[in-house]
């Protein structure tokens, strides 16, 4: 038995429930896929322009390319005009490029806290918020976003979606079950908590630098 299995069985004896069966299992999951949705805004405009305007108004820096061949060029561009290291780790999916003609070492793995560059695909954006949307796995794994300093993320234009509600469809709809973590990143790591004085970095990385791929 898992620790999660333990924890609900627990909690269930607590209760005095038994495990769920198949079909109230089926219930429960026909409504959770079917359960209507809120009011929505008008949301009448652009969703690559406006997730653009958003992620620039998080304070995220934003650049595009037309093709993933693309990418080492642009990342040595961005690290070079803001002295960062060239070298940092990597989603498995970007490892294969060709770094080395950017004097760039990107080693696919995941972060740790030696590194001060992590690389990231998305899940999808949110047009509304500016928001990156990342799903863990083997291979996306969740450090490369939060450990490093920098968090660079690529946001295929194919993949932004209007709302959250869009994003959490989208997941059920080419997942079903969902994943054990799924984050949010909504600019640079920030907090006033103290005396009202706005911290850079407090929980996770001080920089966020978009790269939308026309796709």
């Amino acid at each position: 038995m898992s620790s999660r299995q333990s924890i609900l069985a627990n909690i269930r004896a607590a209760l005095g429930r038994e495990a769920p069966g198949e079909a109230e299992t089926a219930a429960l999951r026909t409504r959770l896929r079917e359960h209507p949705r809120g009011p929505m805004p008008a949301m009448d405009w652009e969703p690559l322009a406006r997730f653009r305007e958003r992620a620039l108004g998080l304070s995220s820096t934003v650049d595009e390319i037309g093709a993933i061949a693309e990418l080492p060029p642009a990342v040595g561009r961005y690290l070079r005009d803001a002295g960062l290291p060239l070298a940092g780790s990597c989603w498995p999916q970007f490892g294969a490029l060709d770094w080395a003609s950017q004097r760039i070492t990107m080693q696919p793995r995941p972060a740790n806290g030696d590194d001060k560059v992590g690389l990231t695909g998305v899940f999808c954006a949110i047009a509304e918020t500016g928001t990156l949307m990342l799903r863990t796995g083997a291979q996306t794994d969740a450090k490369n976003s939060l450990l490093p300093d920098t968090h660079i993320a690529v946001v295929p234009t194919s993949r932004i979606v209007r709302s959250i509600e869009a994003g959490w469809a989208l997941l059920r709809r080419e997942h079903g079950e969902l994943p054990r973590q799924v984050a949010f990143v909504s600019g640079p790591s920030r907090t006033a908590d103290i005396e009202l004085t706005l911290v850079l970095g407090i929980h996770g990385p001080y920089r966020v630098h978009i790269i939308l791929l026309r796709d």
